[in-house]
């Protein structure tokens, strides 16, 4: 998805839990991980009362903020994540500092490890260690 997409951050709390499960069946399924409106209320209404048609509307309207794909498969349409969460929020945090002059990135990423937590804190000294071994 393009770095300028500033929809990624504008998810409502319907649009999360239609992400989530479709991030899950992107990390969960052997198969490709694309799920139908059906498939995304059934589990949805497991937890929450809503109707068919508001799922599916929330799925095309995540189909045209491109942080899903759409296929038609018969009648119905399946949808995928585009991306999977760890790359979302990856270009999330890069759209961020891409606001920020070049001086400016330093700082707000100090301020960013001040406020981390010790488990933050962990996975990215991981993460960073893991890089310079590659």
């Amino acid at each position: 998805m393009p770095a300028s997409q500033p929809s990624r951050s504008q998810l409502g709390d319907l649009e999360r839990a239609v992400m989530e499960r479709l991030w899950s069946a992107l990390e969960t399924t052997a198969g490709d991980g694309a799920l139908t409106v059906r498939e995304v209320h059934a589990a949805l209404a497991e937890t929450r009362e809503i109707a068919y048609t508001t799922v599916m509307t929330v799925m095309d309207r995540l189909a045209r903020k491109d942080l899903v794909t759409q296929e038609r498969d018969g009648r119905a349409y399946r949808y995928r994540a585009r991306e999977s969460r760890a790359a979302l929020t990856a270009g999330l945090m890069r759209d961020t500092l891409a606001d920020f002059a070049d001086h400016d990135r330093g700082t707000a990423l100090v301020a960013f490890v001040e406020e981390a937590s010790a488990e933050d804190l962990a996975a990215l000294r991981q993460a960073l260690a893991d890089l310079d071994r590659t």
